[in-house]
């Protein structure tokens, strides 16, 4: 199985170079390897975290298998679970922007940028040293970029350029602090940085690094106060690639790299704790209440981004078992219920011709899937029960309780309800409101089924607490991030074999000794 990691690179670099060969002479062919290589990735996602637990992880090695200086990939259950995530809703908007995409020209370009994100994010998550995280982190932002400018109008240009600017001084910042980290432990592999700083302690060097990660990372999350760039890129951006930044890009090139930086290479201490709970609690604060007064339904779901990316950091933040579970369960259902809101809020544009909340009236009688799947997100999001976005918010407030931080809890509490708020009073009138009819009231085959298919994965996903697979994997990602630096047992412990097909020599799944 451990030759099976590659492919998380190999299928959507492949298709990004094919797509651009056959894509100009054939009309369906850019869709077509998009979906094709999306499904390889979603099956290979799924057999990946079948093959992996808290003790064992695949690790594949490119070049020298026996030396440090080799490349390692790794999927261990929190990549698994990732991966999961980000391919699992990358397929729900390649399957979108068939129908969506009609409206503009060359659109294997879009797929071409599509796929190339897609390997970057993918590679962020299976990286096993922060320069090749670095790197993919970097593939997946320019890609990024691009894609948010697509449609080539001033706004999305000046949306682009504050991204790109916002994106390369976050860039700065994480490799000034691998160029830290490399002179001050002289490796850049996670699993051999995690046992070289068990022996130094937390100096001011590291401190400082911390520090660096904390704003590089941050602005990558549109944590507040780094969150400038994200309101303007996703309010721009087509619809499809809204719901791949603010579904999977802001969690894995933020959140996921942060998390992962933290917990299982440097070490979280009540400073760093203390540092992302106040990073959370403003978050949640700040973006709510300026999403009261956003008449522009994509901001508004780009504002309520930021306060619920809040809420998974105060989980990180607040570090007990509970809490990361919680965190990781409400990044799962805020990565389904938000691609939900922005597929929603093109589908209403591409209907309606106008993304202002004061002139859309009647979603509901105009388009009924349109409106049951928005209503379906917003109620997710604002956690109403039976959604999964009230149980993921429930853990977070619980494990807050449980950690002795009543005022947290009380905070999360609010924050729900002015969600709920601030949900009720934009989408209300939208949704129930009487007015002219829309100018198109077809949303078509592939954008109804894509927005179908998230709505119903809001409805289920509260299935994961309940004992079956899911559940399994959703426990063991939160085991790998309370178990700290025990990441490196299930890697650096892997014996090297012999070389496998495809990049390079490949070795064996990991077990602890």
């Amino acid at each position: 199985m451990e030759t099976i990691v590659q492919y998380f690179i190999l299928i959507p670099l492949a298709s990004a170079f094919i797509i651009p060969i056959i894509g100009k002479r054939v009309k369906m062919a850019a869709p077509a390897v998009s979906l094709v290589a999306l499904i390889g990735l979603v099956v290979s996602s799924i057999l990946a975290a079948s093959s992996v637990s808290v003790n064992k992880a695949l690790v594949y090695r490119v070049g020298d298998a026996a030396s440090a200086l080799g490349i390692s990939m790794v999927i261990d259950p929190l990549s698994a679970f990732m991966l999961v995530i980000v391919n699992t809703i990358a397929l729900i908007a390649a399957v979108y922007s068939i129908g969506y995409m009609e409206k503009y020209t060359d659109k294997w370009k879009f797929y071409t940028l599509f796929m190339l994100m897609t390997a970057g994010i993918n590679g962020v998550l299976i990286a096993g040293d922060l320069f090749n995280l670095y790197v993919f982190l970097e593939v997946a932002a320019i890609a990024g970029y691009f894609l948010v400018a697509f449609g080539v109008e001033p706004e999305a240009l000046e949306a682009s350029f504050k991204y790109a600017v916002m994106g390369t001084m976050a860039s700065v910042f994480i490799l000034l602090g691998i160029a830290l980290l490399y002179g001050y432990a002289s490796t850049l592999n996670m699993a051999d940085l995690a046992g070289v700083l068990t022996t130094v302690g937390q100096t001011k060097a590291l401190k400082f690094i911390i520090v660096l990660f904390v704003m590089g990372f941050g602005l990558k999350a549109a944590l507040f106060p780094f969150h400038a760039w994200l309101p303007y890129a996703h309010s721009a951006a087509p619809a499809p690639v809204s719901a791949m930044l603010s579904g999977v890009s802001i969690k894995v090139l933020g959140i996921y790299a942060l998390s992962r930086v933290l917990f299982n290479v440097l070490g979280v201490t009540p400073a760093v704790s203390a540092i992302l709970i106040t990073l959370a609690v403003l978050s949640m604060i700040v973006a709510s209440i300026l999403a009261f007064g956003q008449s522009d339904i994509k901001r508004l779901f780009a504002y309520s981004s930021i306060s619920q990316i809040g809420y998974i950091a105060l989980g990180l933040g607040i570090g007990t078992p509970l809490a990361i579970l919680g965190a990781l369960f409400h990044l799962l259902n805020h990565s389904v219920f938000k691609s939900l809101l922005f597929m929603n809020s093109g589908a209403i544009e591409h209907m309606s011709g106008t993304r202002d909340l004061n002139k859309i009236r009647g979603v509901m009688a105009n388009s009924p899937v349109t409106g049951v799947a928005t209503l379906t997100g917003a109620l997710s999001i604002c956690g109403i029960p039976p959604f999964g976005g009230f149980w993921s918010k429930f853990i977070i407030i619980i494990a807050c309780i449980q950690a002795n931080r009543p005022g947290l809890a009380l905070t999360a509490a609010v924050i729900s309800a002015l969600t709920l708020a601030y949900y009720f009073k934009a989408l209300s009138p939208a949704l129930f409101g009487i007015g002219p009819e829309f100018k198109d009231k077809r949303v078509g085959l592939s954008m109804g089924s894509a927005m179908i298919a998230l709505a119903v994965i809001c409805v289920i996903s509260a299935g994961l607490l309940l004992p079956n697979a899911g559940n399994r994997l959703l426990k063991d990602a939160a085991a790998v991030l309370t178990g700290g630096k025990a990441y490196a047992l299930s890697v650096s412990e892997t014996p090297p074999q012999a070389p496998g097909p495809g990049l390079g020599s490949g070795s064996g799944s990991g077990h602890k000794k």
